[in-house]
């Protein structure tokens, strides 16, 4: 006797088909992993990646953003004057404010996480079909707190 189907894993085939049509390998490895996860007995660990997995990819993703200094691919500059620019200004500025509106999206995950599934959904369809890249669920949720006035 068939059993019935688990609405979860649906959606995560769903999000590995759409990883692999939109040619998203990000997409797809994460739902596959996820898959995988929920479908063996990994899936005790589940509340472990709910609880710090964010985290991680925010401390990989900070990794990969800095490696290029470390390695010697990109240099800092070498005077004050080349930190006093309009580029290097505004860009700083564009980080101080995307790092506030992505502290405002994490409250608002937590206290409307329903929400959250719509953040996805919309992040899933632009990573897999506009070359977007999934740190949007954040991000989107800081925007999302613009609009509904939640801190």
């Amino acid at each position: 006797m068939m059993g019935q189907l688990n609405p979860i894993a649906v959606f995560l085939v769903a999000l590995i088909a759409l990883g692999v049509l939109g040619n998203n390998p990000t997409i797809t490895i994460s739902a596959a992993v996820l898959l995988l996860i929920q479908q063996t007995w990994l899936a005790k660990y589940l509340p472990l990646v709910d609880k710090y997995a964010l985290q991680w990819g925010i401390i990989l993703l900070t990794i990969g953003v800095l490696s290029p200094l470390v390695s010697g691919k990109t240099k800092l500059p070498n005077q004050f004057a080349d930190f006093v620019n309009v580029k290097m200004l505004v860009s700083i500025t564009v980080g101080v404010f995307v790092a506030w509106i992505a502290g405002r999206g994490i409250p608002l995950m937590g206290e409307q996480p329903v929400l959250v599934t719509g953040l996805l959904i919309g992040t899933i369809l632009g990573v897999a079909f506009l070359g977007g890249v999934p740190v949007g669920p954040l991000i989107a949720a800081g925007i999302l707190s613009l609009f509904i006035g939640k801190i």
